[in-house]
């Protein structure tokens, strides 16, 4: 080793780290949100006034041992087709999944929740009514039966959340499973002036917004924690998608969470 080099060394290593505050600082993230990777939690370090670069954060998370493995689990889908028993409505959305204002594009599916600590066979569902201006979540419901009412409870939570004076018209997609094609469902949305959109039959990709969604809610919410009753699992994702709507920064809104993101377009607007 050169002299030169040596004297820098010596007198550069001070025992610091130099790390030691941004450190700190992912590892408060995590401990609210362990199943954070590392690109949200360089979104919300730059949302508390941080500015420290993506790859740094990643380095300082694989020597902490702290990455993710939440998105490794793959759960089985559930499927709520019972074939035509009701009326099935035209594809309108048709994989235009962009919107540039709230509630004009709102999608909705129904999925398995499991819990059990050891073989999860007990089970559930979880049903709700995303918004794709900002992936909020308007509207949720948890229960033992996949229900036409336990749809319908998710629906109405979310109508009380759009206001009456929006200019234009709301479309709710959904796929083809029984509690969409019923009456109930159909004349609900007709009393609201909304408009029903259908995904194609076997036609996942069509709705794979509202996929991904249920993919971050189980990896985030319940798959790292030991879930032992139906109770538990309700508190688990009703944390979580009050945390998700409210806190979760987004990349893709600027690292903003849903409902900021909202506020701040429809600031702007006025």
């Amino acid at each position: 080793m050169a002299k030169s080099t040596y004297a820098y060394i010596v007198k550069h290593d001070d025992g610091i780290d130099k790390d030691a505050e941004c450190k700190a600082a992912i590892t408060a993230i995590k401990i609210v949100a362990p199943a954070a990777g590392y690109r949200q939690v360089t979104d919300q370090l730059h949302e508390d006034g941080k500015r420290i670069n993506h790859k740094k954060v990643l380095r300082i998370m694989k020597e902490l041992g702290i990455l993710s493995t939440a998105y490794e689990h793959q759960g089985r889908k559930y499927s709520s087709y019972r074939g035509n028993i009701g009326k099935i409505a035209k594809n309108k959305l048709n994989r235009h999944f962009y919107t540039d204002r709230p509630y004009q594009k709102l999608t909705t599916d129904v999925t398995e929740v499991r819990w059990g600590a050891k073989t999860k066979n007990e089970r559930g569902y979880f049903t709700c009514i995303y918004d794709m201006f900002s992936g909020e979540i308007l509207g949720y419901e948890i229960a033992m039966k996949p229900t036409v009412k336990f749809t319908l409870s998710a629906l109405t939570k979310a109508i009380t959340k759009i206001p009456s004076n929006l200019g234009y018209r709301t479309l709710v997609h959904s796929d083809q499973g029984f509690q969409y094609q019923t009456k109930q469902w159909q004349n609900n949305l007709k009393d609201n002036s909304m408009i029903q959109s259908m995904s194609r039959k076997a036609t996942c990709l069509d709705n794979a917004v509202m996929e991904s969604f249920f993919h971050l809610l189980k990896s985030e919410a319940y798959y790292h924690k030991i879930i032992n009753t139906f109770e538990d699992v309700c508190a688990a994702i009703s944390l979580w998608i009050e945390y998700y709507n409210n806190r979760r920064s987004k990349t893709k809104l600027g690292g903003k969470s849903p409902v900021k993101y909202r506020l701040l377009a429809t600031q702007q607007t006025i």
